[in-house]
């Protein structure tokens, strides 16, 4: 495994001891793969993630499964994500001064994750560059690949990493270099929205209409279910102990990212399921969605705190015709979350593939 500690005198780092011995971002090297371990995913696993996170037939239901594009009981492509990230906290970022990542620019679902598939994933370092506003930060942009017993890749994603530096520039001076606050592109509060109570079924393809914005439902995040989330899936220091957190860049204990995205996805399921059950007893013939390719700009902005409401919204931004399935079309919302102090803490442009009316055929 590259990237491995031993022989390589480490020295001291800058934040009094606590991320002493690790790889700090001058020790990470560019195009040099890290090999990371092994999970075998058990059909309890899938279906437990499922029921409390992504309720679909698909991945809660072996039976219901076979009748779906999937053609069985596989993971959700969230899941699959979260057991990547466990691989990589165990692999590599156990042995690096961590702090955190603020998203993920792609990330890409390619083969169904199936009962008893072993994985195992490598993460490789493809550009690095120093923080201008933090001069004791440095930020990596990785490659994570996912794959099978079978050798096939089951997923990717392309994500920034922030890592402590072993020898930090100068301070900059006062206001030079400071961290403007971004503010999206999208605002999913700057109109009205569907509310919970008027959950809209799904629809087919030519049916949907760009622009439509939709409640997904509120969480609040407590101090036992980050931590146990942070164990099974992040075990990163601050996901994990209020006093490693207290010494972090986020100040206290707060939610893995992967945890904030596992609300909006079961937000939006159970939203489809409740809208879908009321036009199925009028006797509607709902069309087929699913399953998703993979999302993108998944960001997270601020950190979630414990005691942290977020609430999650949704608006239809991209319809895509495929050529390659001329009887489906791929449905792109902006998808965000928002903590009860307004401030916008998740992101994510998803994607899932809907049923047309009829097929597409191209000019």
């Amino acid at each position: 495994m590259r990237g491995g500690g031993t022989g390589r005198g480490w020295g001291a780092s800058v934040q009094d001891g606590i991320t002493a011995g690790l790889l700090h971002h001058e020790d990470l090297e560019i195009g040099n793969p890290y090999i990371l371990g092994e999970r075998t995913v058990s059909k309890e696993e899938i279906v437990a993630y499922g029921r409390a996170y992504d309720p679909q037939p698909l991945h809660v239901d072996e039976e219901a499964a076979k009748a779906t594009l999937v053609g069985g009981l596989c993971a959700s492509g969230w899941h699959t994500c979260a057991i990547m990230m466990r691989l990589v906290a165990d692999g590599i970022l156990s042995r690096v001064a961590s702090l955190g990542s603020p998203g993920v620019d792609e990330a890409r679902w390619r083969v169904p994750v199936r009962p008893g598939d072993t994985l195992s994933a490598r993460y490789t370092v493809q550009e690095k560059r120093n923080l201008a506003s933090r001069p004791d930060v440095g930020s990596s942009k990785v490659l994570v690949e996912a794959f099978n017993h079978n050798g096939e890749m089951v997923a990717s994603w392309v994500t920034n990493q922030f890592t402590r530096r072993r020898h930090p520039d100068p301070a900059p001076a006062a206001g030079a270099g400071q961290r403007r606050e971004r503010k999206p592109a999208i605002d999913l509060w700057d109109g009205p929205a569907v509310p919970l109570s008027e959950p809209r079924p799904d629809l087919y393809f030519e049916d949907r209409v760009i622009g439509e914005t939709l409640e997904l439902g509120s969480h609040t995040f407590e101090r036992d279910e980050i931590i146990a989330f942070a164990a099974a899936y992040d075990p990163q220091p601050f996901h994990l102990d209020e006093k490693a957190a207290a010494a972090s860049l986020f100040g206290a204990l707060c939610a893995s990212g992967w945890h904030t995205a596992a609300y909006f996805i079961r937000g939006s399921v159970l939203t489809r399921q409740r809208g879908n059950a009321a036009a199925l007893a009028r006797g509607v013939r709902l069309p087929a969605y699913g399953p998703s390719p993979g999302c993108r700009n998944l960001s997270w902005p601020r950190p979630v705190f414990v005691g942290d409401t977020v609430t999650y919204r949704s608006r239809l931004i991209e319809k895509i015709e495929l050529k390659s399935r001329p009887d489906r079309g791929i449905l792109a919302s902006q998808i965000q979350g928002r903590n009860q102090r307004g401030e916008v803490v998740f992101g994510v442009i998803s994607q899932i593939l809907a049923e047309r009316r009829e097929p597409y055929r191209p000019a």
